[in-house]
């Protein structure tokens, strides 16, 4: 993950101030003993730049005061991916035969660990491998482009966390939510943070989160295995369902690259398979054969709920995880399937 710490007042500022103040730092030793840059006369940073003949050494400067002033903790070297739509392959070895050991997608953050040929050797999360060195912004060019795709998010460090209806103790529960789940701050108030829940508003106590912020990373295959047994018709509907990761979310919506909410995507999702679904999460959760969570395989829809009822449907995909229209920040997103605390799940395909 990607995180800095949110009481660092220099989060505040730009990220060009960050960038400019790296070419104090890199000031040739000459320079500084001349006095260049204490100097009450009009020097300033354009000539502390033009000082630097060496543009790596300031390039490697700037990169580290960005990674300290920001607290990026596992990178030191910054790389942001470009990729036009879709997610590209990372690999085992730099080849395009090289066996697939992660994706990852447009503005996701890696490591840059070295350089062979046209491939970058990367780390992102949990995937560590090769990618063409095409897809990936590097050096200052990466740093400005971080400073546009940093999210804030309360990640929980606490199982069975309450997310209340208001920022006190004596409100109505909205839902619960498990360790280390990440959830998009709305803003901070005084002992809570607001946050994002599939589009409802909830709030969460600072004394059991962390609040920071992230770049998204690369999935591992594992986060994309499906299990043994499954059936080619629920391989077909999760693999078609995480192609839309990354799209827009919209009320009301039902396309697929255009927008949907949750129960949109879903009745989409099976409408490409001939299964026809209401539009609506509630009476999604009346069709098909009530299973346990317990029982979940890929294809299968788990929904989600407060005190007046259900309110949020996601497709089971697998490997623990769902996919699901989430919120108009977040889009289409794949999470764990315990990300919230499930009330319900269905059956559509019986095989």
């Amino acid at each position: 993950m990607f995180v800095f710490n949110s009481r660092n007042k220099r989060w505040i500022g730009s990220m060009g101030a960050v960038l400019m103040g790296a070419a104090v730092v890199c000031v040739p030793m000459d320079v500084q003993a001349s006095g260049a840059l204490g100097s009450s006369s009009q020097v300033g940073i354009s000539a502390d730049l033009e000082a630097v003949e060496d543009t790596s050494v300031l390039e490697v400067a700037m990169n580290d005061i960005v990674i300290s002033e920001f607290n990026l903790d596992g990178y030191s070297n910054l790389g942001i991916v470009t990729v036009s739509e879709g997610k590209v392959n990372i690999r085992e070895t730099p080849s395009t035969d090289g066996k697939i050991v992660g994706k990852i997608g447009k503005d996701a953050g890696c490591d840059v660990l070295g350089e062979e040929g046209e491939w970058l050797h990367i780390r992102s999360g949990e995937v560590e491998g090769y990618i063409k060195a095409e897809y990936v912004l590097t050096g200052t060019d990466a740093l400005q482009q971080a400073s546009t795709l940093l999210k804030k998010v309360a990640k929980v460090t606490t199982d069975g966390l309450k997310v209340r209806t208001e920022p006190n103790t004596e409100c109505e529960i909205l839902d619960m939510v498990g360790s280390g789940q990440n959830f998009d701050v709305l803003e901070e108030l005084d002992g809570w943070v607001r946050i994002d829940l599939d589009g409802e508003t909830g709030y969460l106590s600072t004394d059991y989160v962390e609040v920071g912020s992230q770049l998204d990373e690369a999935l591992t295959i594992s986060e994309l295995l499906y299990g043994e047994g499954v059936s080619d018709v629920r391989v077909a509907i999760s693999d078609y369902a995480k192609q839309f990761i990354g799209n827009p979310y919209v009320w009301g919506g039902t396309s697929l690259t255009n927008g949907a909410d949750c129960s949109g995507f879903v009745l989409s999702i099976f409408s490409h398979y001939g299964i026809s679904l209401p539009h609506s999460s509630r009476a999604q959760a009346n069709c098909g054969t009530t299973i346990g969570t317990s029982e979940l395989l890929p294809g299968d829809l788990v929904f989600y709920g407060n005190g007046s009822g259900i309110n949020h449907v996601a497709l089971y995909v697998g490997g623990g995880q769902v996919v699901h229209a989430s919120n108009a920040r977040v889009g289409i997103t794949i999470s764990s399937v315990n990300y919230r605390t499930p009330v319900k799940a269905v059956r559509l395909i019986q095989d």
